[in-house]
């Protein structure tokens, strides 16, 4: 019997690893598997394995279990606390005007957030516009449920820039949604406020909804003006906000994100979490009241991810054939190998020969071919993060030549 059949169409094409091989970093146990036999710089998990809890937010959670406090639920939507030091954030960084018992909702994650976010507006054949390259669950996410997915190339030659002649060539009446990723995963792209302007009035005129993952959005180098889509004109009303604790504040296992967006959707939301995503972790939720209060121990982090960007743009762009440009954003860099060979074969040989898994630029997209994503701020160290750039440096100079 292949009860294989009996899976819905739209989870068909998903694998986990259990009967194929999955290069993706955070799909299966594969990856996490080669821990302690390479070096993992595959997964956006600031400084993993090593310890990065502070010791304020340290203290503040270990408190929270010492009540006992942490063995309950908090509601659905998230710690109102919580809530409201988020709303202080929105207002000063984001320039959003959010009522944090109408306009926020805490998820376990960006994840499930991102997922949660599409699933108020799509029904089955609806389209999704997604950049390409884009965060590879910005892809899947729609098709899981029901919609198609169309991608919209971003072109390398243009800097990634959204370009809205694109964008209009792939609208049709069935368009519902956009799904960005700002600052991008993978490019590091932080799109300028000219770009997100063309794109809020496209969205406008084709009445579309904007779903807007800005995981990265604390790590923006060179004095980038960052724009929040939802600040725009017009855009609150059409726009949900994908925020997470994970990247600026290197508080991954915490598994705290958070949804904003009008009391319009809000409502949808708060009416369906229980069902949906349930309750975020009660003392993670505690740590990251914390974290938002006190918020100085980023500036550290932005500090050694600008050290590590250097470190790559310098060791990479000394190999022959390999090419790289400065890291806009995030902790991660975007290299591309295409004049040496495919993207996959690469990977496979750097985990070989160098000892590092990284990720394969196929999994961002078709526009990803030919790249790799480096997470050059994993590890705790700074030398061991060169360490193990300079024998992925070393491998690819000597990567056999076709």
């Amino acid at each position: 019997m292949d009860n294989r059949e009996m899976i819905s169409q739209r989870f068909k094409n998903v694998e986990g690893g259990l009967f194929s091989k999955v290069t993706k970093a955070d799909v299966g146990d594969s990856f996490a598997a080669m821990g302690g036999k390479v070096t993992l710089m595959g997964w956006a998990d600031p400084f993993y394995p090593d310890p990065a809890i502070p010791q304020n937010i340290l203290d503040t959670v270990i408190e929270a279990y010492k009540s006992g406090f942490p063995a309950h639920y908090t509601q659905p939507t998230g710690s109102l606390e919580l809530r409201r030091e988020i709303a202080k954030k929105l207002k000063s960084f984001n320039h959003l005007d959010a009522d944090p018992s109408r306009n926020i909702i805490i998820t376990p994650g960006s994840d499930s957030g991102l997922f949660f976010a599409m699933s108020a507006f799509l029904d089955q054949g609806d389209e999704v516009l997604v950049p390409d390259p884009s965060y590879p669950n910005n892809f899947l996410n729609p098709r899981l449920l029901g919609a198609i997915t169309v991608p919209v190339m971003l072109d390398a030659e243009h800097n990634y820039r959204l370009d809205m002649e694109v964008f209009e060539a792939a609208v049709t009446e069935k368009t519902k949604m956009v799904v960005l990723t700002h600052p991008n995963n993978p490019t590091t792209t932080v799109f300028s406020r000219e770009e997100l302007e063309e794109l809020a009035s496209f969205i406008i005129k084709h009445n579309l909804i904007l779903v807007v993952d800005q995981a990265f959005e604390d790590t923006v180098f060179d004095n980038r003006e960052f724009v929040t889509p939802a600040s725009l004109p017009g855009m609150w009303e059409r726009t949900v906000t994908v925020f997470s604790i994970s990247k600026g504040m290197a508080l991954s296992g915490f598994r705290v994100g958070y949804l904003v967006a009008c009391d319009t959707f809000m409502d949808v939301y708060y009416g369906a979490a229980v069902s949906v995503i349930g309750a975020a972790h009660t003392a993670s939720q505690t740590g990251a009241v914390e974290a938002f209060r006190n918020p100085g121990f980023m500036d550290k982090y932005r500090q050694c991810y600008d050290r590590r960007r250097r470190y790559c743009v310098e060791a990479f762009g000394r190999v022959p054939k390999v090419k790289i440009e400065m890291p806009q954003s995030g902790f991660f860099c975007w290299v591309d190998v295409r004049e040496l060979g495919d993207s996959t074969e690469i990977m496979e040989y750097i985990i070989r020969e160098a000892g590092v898994a990284v990720n394969d630029g196929k999994n961002y997209g078709e526009q990803g071919n030919g790249y790799l994503r480096i997470i050059d701020g994993c590890l705790g160290s700074d030398e061991e993060a060169k360490n193990a750039i300079d024998r992925i440096a070393e491998a690819l100079r000597k990567y056999p030549a076709k």
